[in-house]
Formats: C-alpha cells, structure tokens, sequence
C-alpha cells in the first residue's frame, strides 16, 4: 500500500496499538483476519492521504544524461524492502489471488500499485493479493459489493497498464539458480574490474539505470555508458549479493579514502528481462 518500508513499519506498529485498545470491543461479527485488515487499511489510507505519491524516477520525468541532479526528498520516492524481513509466501493467503504475494513486492508492481487512489489500491490488494472475496472487501471498506468490483476494475487497468507481461519470479523461475548468480556475479565483477564493455554487455538495449533520491534517469546502453565512464566507475567498489523486493540485488559498497575501508553506499536492485538486466535501481 504505502511503498515504504519505514511508513510500512510506522503502520503497523499504528495497527497494532489501535487494535489492542479495541480489543475488547471486538464482537465478533467478522473474522479477526478481516477485523485487522480493516484496521490496517484504514491506517494505510490515512498515511497515503497524508504523503506525497511515492514513485521511482522513471515515473518522475524524461530520463536525461544533464548529470544527476538534485537528490529529491527522499518521502518520493518507493524504498527497497529486503526480502529477510517480506515474510511472504510464494501463493497468495486466499483462494485463486491473481498476483502471487512474491509478485506483489516486487519493484514493478509497487511502482504501479502507487497510482489508483488509496480505496482503489486497497481493493486491488485485498481482492488480487491478499484473496479476500468481493463481498469480504466489501464489509471490511464499508462499501457495496458493485462498489469494490467497480474499483477493483479501474484499479486493474492503471496497474496492468504498467507492469511487464512477465513477473521477476515468471523471469527467474525461467533461468537455472546458476545462471542467476552467474548473471549477478559478472555484474559485482564488471563493476569491481571498472570494465565498462563488461557491464553494458550484461544490458538490453533499451535497459534502464536509475538512482533514487536521484531523479536523472538513463535509458539505453549508451547513454548508460557514458553516465558510468564519467561516474561510478570512477569508483572503487567491492559488493555483496543480496536479495530485496524479490529481485537480485547487490549490496555496494564504496571504498572512503578517509576511513581507509569500504563504505555501504548503495543498493543495487537488479530487474532482468530473460538473462539480461533491463533495470538497475
């Protein structure tokens, strides 16, 4: 809902205590699942009414090779969620959900999800992630049944509108757990090794690098190149393989003159399309 893990955590920790000083008065009538559903939903869209849209930079404006730019507040833009702490499951809690719950964290997806209007979202969710029936999201919004398929319907198309026709999982299932590392480990090594020919070799053509709080954006592999010939292999780097929003992901780290040692700078989150990486974020 929110694309924060920071507000994510402020939320439920909101949740949580509103649902503890209404324990008592909790009669029965739902489920306890749908009763704190509906707790957290009503916090979720009161945070949403509250903040600015969240969105990553391809969302922000036309990509430009002008430099970086002035880093943003940070409250734009959609945070990186490691996958330690997503505690998702790889189905959906409820019958037939149409987005996979590993689907749903992903960069993509969130990116998305951020445009349809907070009741919109919340339907979206609820129906095709968590798989709660209409009626279910119905009583939990206080809406009518026609109601939640008319969001539900609206909601569909602004997301699928934005989403690629295949998942990060649909992608990664399609590739051996070898080619996967081998995929991210060229990449830490090309980075590494400074080998510019390298790191664009690992691109589609029409790949993506972006650099949230950053707004400047790049499309393509030369003006990628160039925005890495003239910036971050100028760095020394050393990296560290991880995972977040259920995507490849490297933990880079930038070495401090100063300190005489590496210094956690960033976080790589790795899109691929087949056994390519079409985003960088």
């Amino acid at each position: 809902m929110l694309g924060s893990v920071h507000d994510a955590d402020d939320a439920l920790q909101e949740a949580m205590l509103r649902a503890w000083r209404g324990l008592a008065g909790f009669e029965g009538r739902s489920s306890l699942r749908s009763w704190l559903y509906r707790i957290a939903t009503n916090v979720c869209l009161n945070m949403i009414q509250r903040g600015p849209q969240r969105m990553l930079p391809l969302d922000y404006g036309p990509g430009g090779d002008d430099g970086d730019g002035e880093p943003l507040l940070e409250p734009v833009w959609i945070e990186p969620y490691p996958d330690s702490a997503l505690g998702v499951q790889d189905e959906g809690a409820g019958p037939e959900p149409r987005y996979a719950q590993r689907e749903s964290v992903e960069l993509a997806f969130v990116a998305a999800v951020q445009h349809p209007p907070g009741n919109e979202r919340a339907t979206l969710l609820l129906r095709e992630v968590i798989g709660f029936s209409a009626r279910e999201v119905a009583e939990l919004m206080e809406a009518t049944v026609p109601a939640v398929n008319s969001a539900l319907q609206h909601a569909r198309r602004l997301v699928d509108e934005r989403v690629p026709a295949h998942s990060q999982q649909a992608t990664m299932r399609s590739l051996s757990d070898l080619r996967l590392r081998e995929i991210v480990d060229s990449y830490t090594t090309a980075l590494e090794q400074a080998d510019l020919d390298a790191l664009i070799g690992l691109l589609t053509e029409d790949a993506t690098w972006s650099m949230p709080p950053t707004p400047t954006w790049y499309q393509g592999r030369e003006a990628i190149a160039a925005f890495l010939a003239s910036g971050p292999l100028q760095t020394r780097w050393r990296h560290l393989p991880t995972w977040a929003n259920g995507q490849p992901s490297v933990g880079c780290y930038a070495w401090d003159a100063g300190r005489a040692s590496y210094v956690a700078t960033v976080l790589d989150v790795l899109t691929l399309r087949g056994d390519r990486i079409a985003d960088v974020t």
